[in-house]
């Protein structure tokens, strides 16, 4: 099977021994259909924090050809999937930090999205696997895990309903959360500088500004740093109302020396990460998609499995929005 894999600071597609579902094994082998390429895809390659031979993607649209299962998945099911797992009963699961949780960690697809075939726990089957929704074509159902992820940044916000909420950075996460809070019953704003970005999120009904020409006056209760750029931090600092909250979804290209302690202490501002989601979050994505309260199309690029060197260049070049990797030949 062919598989694409890190190899000295480029992803480069090689030939592999064939998966198999080994006698007697719980879980499924499934054909990958397909694979968006996360940001953290990116990040893992650029900042080389992926050893070579690793097999990245996680993303993943499949079908099912094997499977030894408990659960009501069969032979030919068309699958979303996501790749990590919680515990359920660690001190970080109780108490809803779910992506700290050591076996969240080390579950995962093996070997990776960006593979032809790829197998499946029971453990993956039972908690985050899921039949495409019939209405949802392969690529509009691979926003299945981003948007889990959002939909409990969302939920880790808590703002109250009819709050405020400012999206610095209008990439593709940015589009998701955007629609994601408006779906929540928040007031919803965009920004970021590109202007086929802006105009994009307006096209589906969400106002949205050149970050240069957002209103002075402007104070959100919530601010979503969808951005890794270093300068969205002097953004949310001065778009949000005293006492307000910064949700961080994304990492900066550096670390800064210092936070601005006296701002977030004087003007009592809450600061708060959001990485990935869980089992119920990721429920609620499916959904969220399936009704159409959230809108995917237009936003990933597709690229053949040959191309995904090409895929990373253009996403981290902002040529497109997202890419969407067709990894299977014959759909």
């Amino acid at each position: 099977m062919r598989i694409a894999v890190v190899e000295n600071g480029k992803i480069a597609v090689r030939e592999t021994e064939n998966l198999k579902l080994e006698n007697n094994k719980k879980g499924a082998l499934v054909k990958v259909l397909g694979c968006g390429l996360c940001g953290s895809d990116i990040v893992k390659l650029v900042h080389k924090i992926s050893k070579d031979g690793t097999v990245l993607g996680h993303e993943i649209v499949a079908e099912i050809v094997e499977i030894n299962s408990e659960t009501s998945f069969k032979k030919c099911d068309v699958i979303v999937t996501s790749h990590h797992i919680p515990c359920g009963e660690c001190v970080y699961c109780l108490h809803g930090n779910v992506s700290m949780c050591r076996h969240f960690k080390e579950t995962n697809l093996v070997p990776g999205g960006f593979s032809e075939y790829v197998y499946l726990s029971e453990e993956h089957l039972k908690n985050v696997a899921h039949l495409k929704p019939e209405n949802l074509t392969n690529i509009e159902a691979s926003f299945y895990e981003p948007l889990g992820c959002i939909v409990r940044a969302v939920k880790r916000a808590n703002l109250l309903k009819n709050d405020t909420a400012l999206v610095v950075g209008l990439g593709s996460i940015g589009i998701l959360t955007a629609q994601a809070l408006k779906a929540f019953g928040y007031n919803v704003i965009g920004c970021d500088l590109l202007a086929e970005r802006i105009e994009f999120l307006k096209s589906l009904g969400i106002e949205a500004f050149d970050v240069r020409q957002l209103p002075d006056d402007l104070k959100a209760d919530g601010i979503f740093m969808t951005s890794g750029a270093d300068k969205a931090i002097d953004t949310a600092l001065k778009y949000v109302r005293n006492g307000g909250k910064i949700l961080v979804f994304s990492s900066t290209p550096s670390d800064l020396s210092a936070y601005p302690n006296n701002e977030i202490y004087y003007r009592e501002l809450t600061v708060l990460g959001s990485y990935s989601p869980s089992p119920a979050d990721l429920r609620e994505s499916l959904e969220l998609l399936k009704a159409g309260k959230v809108k995917v199309k237009g936003i990933s690029t597709e690229y053949k499995l040959d191309d995904i060197q090409k895929a990373f260049d253009d996403t981290i070049s902002n040529k497109i929005m997202k890419a969407y990797i067709k990894v299977s030949s014959d759909n």
